[in-house]
């Protein structure tokens, strides 16, 4: 499995899907914001990465305004996060062959 899981109104991303010709090598690309992460994705991409935190964006522009700055956040509150507002996910996230890159790691897919 080859998929990216990207935002396509994010400049970063669409920098780095240039970069690395995601759609001629054939990666499947899943929009974020239009097609939401299942709570199973979120599962398998913890499994590979070790946690929820390591997935989680806290330069969300929700992170601050919700007071999430202020708490001690549990992996089932990133989990929730995530799964609750779409750009709480660092990205984007590459599974290529049962390997995680995450946000500029994907340069290296």
């Amino acid at each position: 499995m080859k998929r990216i899981y990207h935002l396509s109104t994010c400049s970063t991303c669409k920098k780095i899907l240039t970069e690395i010709k995601a759609k001629e090598r054939g990666f499947t690309l899943q929009d974020i914001k239009t097609e939401k992460i299942t709570p199973a994705q979120l599962d398998e991409m913890r499994k590979l990465a070790g946690s929820y935190e390591a997935l989680f964006s806290r330069r969300s522009q929700q992170y601050r305004p919700m007071g999430l700055h202020e708490k001690t956040l549990t992996e089932d509150d990133y989990r929730r996060l995530i799964l609750q507002e779409y750009s709480f996910l660092k990205r984007p996230v590459a599974v290529v062959d049962g390997k995680i890159y995450i946000a500029k790691e994907v340069l290296n897919v």
